[in-house]
């Protein structure tokens, strides 16, 4: 009886996001080609399928819609073996940081349902209504601040702590930089190769000392 609950618990749970996902992609493929104001909730309705009730039981607004539902919960898992850090040392970040920053961002993004259609989808839709941007620029803002608080509670560092803070900008720069060369039209590649790649390259640039004597002007040559 448990397993059936469970079971039926999780088919409910797929068929609300196929829903859910199946309304985004009306909504992005429509702005992309009309703008938000160039189409109505009930013509997103008519060629998902759906009815307007059931629009509404997923999205309060068309631009709710387009920008879609890609804050899943994170895997329970995934965030124990991340918190797990066998090397903390007192006032500053442990050795142990990067490497499970990595496989972190791998455990989610390779559990994640969203695909590299909707990515485009939505990338589509932003050219063509631009104040979707800001919109998206918000989120990200609140979600770099949540990645900060993550990374500090491993840590057991203040969020405002100088290496979380540089830590959360410079691990998430290069997961940005990555999700834009995999979701591109042409990438071939997994998004695990283009991850470590470029995380080799930004050690490559760290790694180097840092000259901090103040730079003397060039003299003029006679």
């Amino acid at each position: 009886m448990e397993n059936s609950a469970i079971n039926d618990g999780g088919l409910r749970e797929r068929k609300r996001a196929q829903t859910r996902a199946a309304i985004s992609a009306v909504a992005r493929s429509l702005t992309a080609q009309h703008g938000l104001n160039g189409f109505t909730v009930e013509e997103a309705c008519e060629q998902a399928g759906i009815s307007r009730r059931t629009f509404f039981n997923y999205f309060h607004t068309k631009e709710d819609a387009v920008i879609g539902s890609f804050s899943d919960e994170l895997p329970e898992d995934a965030l124990e073996a991340f918190n797990r850090n066998p090397d903390r040392a007192a006032g500053t970040i442990s050795g142990s940081l990067l490497s499970a920053l990595r496989h972190f961002t791998l455990a989610v993004l390779e559990r994640s349902t969203v695909s590299p259609s909707e990515i485009r989808q939505l990338i589509a839709a932003v050219k063509a209504e631009p104040q979707l941007l800001g919109r998206l620029t918000r989120e990200g803002e609140v979600r770099e601040r949540q990645f900060a608080e993550l990374i500090a509670s491993r840590e057991g560092l203040a969020a405002d702590h100088a290496e979380i803070v540089m830590a959360a900008a410079v691990f998430g720069a290069v997961t940005k930089k990555t999700s834009q060369q995999f979701f591109s039209e042409e990438n071939t590649e997994p998004y695990r190769e283009l991850l470590d790649r470029n995380l080799h390259a930004a050690r490559t640039l760290f790694a180097q000392a840092l000259d901090t004597h103040p730079v003397e002007p060039q003299k003029d040559q006679p």
